[in-house]
């Protein structure tokens, strides 16, 4: 929710990432120690209590797994300029999307918060037709952090999107506000809460409010309630908007050392629609393999493989995707240097 993007990927067209710097901007979740007088009067002496994470990456165990399938073939080429500052050049050549050419930045600053956040961060790319993308994360204090995300074409704003989360102890709470025009009035907002109730259990909350003139009556707000139960080796999320009448639920399950499963249902109820998918990951490291599958039912299969080609720093990756139903079939190949 909050996304500035005019319209939404599709599971079908993925672009393939651009390799990362190895210190990502946030951790899913981090753990505190209470302090001792804590600890006395709880009658414990190793109590801790862990943050839940961001209320939108309830779902990110599942995410994760479902193939980023692609189409045409594309190439890769990053260079690590310094510790901290990386450039990559990508080349797209599709039949089904235009042909593009992407030049990305990545720069990772020297504050760092714990040992896999590291602020600040800056990220940006731009593709041959103008559009451009930027990215800044920062961390204001060791709980408050801030991403500004902005989006541009030729001689014009597309969108843009402020975003300020705070981790407690054992809560998150996040305010975005969105494509703000003060002229027209119009913007979007949308808050976040999520509250580590048990161990296994958090619970959240979001409002969402959006105003402009494209939307009947002119203002809209939808709120929504959201779960997570988590197991050892499993986990159960759901999000449920009962205004618009949606409900989303993801289910994780790590089956085994090298093999993960996910399973994501979307229902609107005022559409009378579901759609059932099951994506599985499988790893093997004595190949260096890593193989991402999809199927839902809509008949629609999705797979990626991506072989790293030691000892050189390449990776391979091979793409399919069909559409049983409306006979529709992708395929590309794709190689990461760097």
């Amino acid at each position: 929710m909050g996304n500035v993007s005019a319209a939404e990927s599709t599971k079908s067209h993925v672009d393939l990432p651009s390799p990362p710097l190895p210190l990502p901007p946030h951790a899913p979740e981090t753990t505190r120690s209470l302090p001792k007088g804590a600890s006395q009067l709880t009658g414990s002496t190793d109590v801790q209590v862990v943050n839940p994470g961001l209320y939108e990456d309830l779902h990110k165990q599942t995410k994760e797994l479902f193939p980023q399938v692609f189409e045409g073939a594309k190439v890769i080429v990053a260079k690590g300029l310094s510790s901290h500052f990386q450039i990559s050049h990508t080349i797209m050549l599709s039949t089904f999307t235009p042909s593009v050419y992407r030049f990305g930045t990545t720069y990772i600053g020297t504050k760092q918060i714990s040992p896999t956040e590291v602020f600040p961060v800056l990220l940006g790319d731009i593709d041959s037709s103008g559009n451009m993308n930027a990215n800044i994360i920062h961390a204001i204090t060791d709980r408050l952090r801030g991403k500004l995300v902005a989006q541009f074409q030729p001689n014009k704003c597309l969108g843009h999107q402020l975003s300020m989360d705070y981790k407690g102890d054992d809560y998150t709470a996040s305010l975005t506000v969105g494509n703000v025009d003060p002229i027209y009035l119009s913007g979007l907002l949308v808050g976040h809460y999520l509250q580590r109730i048990t161990s296994s259990l958090a619970l959240g909350a979001e409002i969402m409010y959006q105003r402009g003139q494209q939307i009947p009556g002119g203002e809209i707000a939808i709120m929504s309630l959201a779960g997570r139960w988590s197991g050892n080796k499993w986990q159960l999320s759901a999000n449920l908007s009962p205004m618009a009448g949606n409900l989303h639920t993801c289910f994780y399950q790590r089956v085994h050392e090298y093999l993960q499963v996910g399973v994501e249902l979307e229902t609107s109820i005022r559409m009378a629609e579901s759609t059932a998918t099951v994506a599985y990951q499988i790893d093997i490291p004595k190949a260096d393999v890593t193989f991402r599958g999809q199927l839902d039912s809509n008949w629609c299969i999705g797979a990626v493989l991506e072989k790293k080609l030691a000892p050189f720093p390449f990776t391979l990756s091979l793409s399919g995707y069909a559409n049983h139903v409306k006979s529709q079939y992708r395929f590309g190949i794709g190689m990461i240097i760097g």
